[in-house]
């Protein structure tokens, strides 16, 4: 990569401010769902969802900019894909990828020594189309040096409550731990529970499906038994995921079992996905190994590893945590939408 384009935003967030003036009000949430009760197409509802894109996008930055986190950019196209089974990648030219996420250059710089750092951008995902999936998507990515992922999981709520502008104000938080999540709500301990058992819990929702392994049981289970009992006007995180599912997550020194990850529902959407990141290259390059065979073993495309990342990774990572949100999905809470096609301009039905 020959440059990197830094925006920084210090304490003012200036722009333009000809579309700072045509911001909505406080009541374009319930203007805006006024109109897509009456007609989701109409051009004035596509108007109102363009405009509280605006105002969303802004209120991220200011938040940002007040806190001197550094606004910065990065490559969307990719030499390398992501080794992750349950993630698609979508190929460009020969031996290109569309991001998937803005992680592994963001952590480049961080081995660069940028400090704390930030960027909003269109992200890429093959196969993901649905009322909260479209292929291309927006997508929040910061991260703080010498942070602890608890301390981050503080800043997502008070991110997301500043961004509803006194909507989410007076919804409840809850925080789980991964067990504590499945014990409440389905009472099975997750850690000790046999793919067996993780299917007959599942009961009549899981009946037809192909043999399921532990781990794709246990997201079956959250997806189709807690998500949808979660309160629906509520912040709910979820922490300390079992190991196998750690991703890019550290994995804690005093239980190898437990992976430092979190995740946040706003109400019954999975909004946010946070990690106390990995900083050994050795380890990391094992997972991508170990993904890719797992790709394989599934009759799935091997991705290119990304060694620049490994190479910045063995310069040194700083301790850090990080996390990615969903814009769309925040967008779509704010404004009560009941898909993410009413809050894009073009979803893929449109292109």
């Amino acid at each position: 990569m020959k440059a990197r384009q830094f925006s920084s935003l210090g304490h003012n967030c200036t722009g333009n401010t000809n579309v700072l003036k045509q911001l909505p009000d406080a009541d374009t949430p319930h203007i805006l769902l006024q109109l897509m009760i009456i007609d989701p197409d109409s051009p004035a509802t596509r108007n109102k969802a363009l405009q509280a894109r605006a105002k969303l996008l802004y209120d991220i930055r200011s938040y940002f900019g007040t806190r001197d986190v550094l606004e910065i950019e990065t490559p969307i196209i990719s030499a390398a894909g992501n080794t992750d089974p349950e993630i698609q990648s979508i190929r460009t030219t020969p031996g290109g990828y569309l991001r998937t996420s803005p992680e592994f250059a963001m952590k480049r710089l961080l081995a660069e020594g940028c400090g704390d750092i930030f960027e909003l951008g269109r992200v890429f995902r093959d196969g993901e189309a649905g009322h909260h999936h479209n292929p291309e998507f927006t997508l929040l990515e910061w991260y703080r040096l010498d942070w602890h992922y608890h301390e981050l999981m503080d800043e997502v709520s008070d991110l997301v409550r500043y961004c509803g502008q006194g909507q989410f104000n007076q919804w409840p938080e809850k925080r789980f731990s991964y067990r504590d999540l499945f014990i409440h709500y389905l009472q099975i301990d997750p850690y000790t529970a046999s793919a067996k058992d993780l299917s007959d819990c599942a009961g009549e929702s899981g009946a037809g499906l192909p043999d399921l392994d532990r781990r794709q049981w246990l997201g079956f289970l959250i997806s189709h038994k807690i998500q949808p009992s979660l309160p629906s006007k509520g912040l709910t995180f979820v922490f300390d995921f079992p190991s196998d599912q750690a991703a890019l997550a550290r994995i804690r020194t005093d239980d190898s079992q437990v992976a430092e990850r979190f995740e946040l529902y706003l109400g019954k959407t999975e909004l946010a996905n946070g990690y106390q990141e990995l900083t050994d290259a050795t380890e990391q390059g094992k997972r991508f190994e170990d993904e890719n065979i797992k790709r394989k073993a599934r009759g799935m495309p091997t991705c290119e590893v990304d060694r620049n990342l490994l190479q910045a990774m063995q310069r040194g990572l700083p301790e850090c945590a990080g996390v990615a949100l969903g814009v769309d999905r925040l967008l779509m809470s704010i404004t009560g939408a009941d898909t993410i096609s009413d809050v894009l301009a073009f979803p893929s039905h449109l292109c």
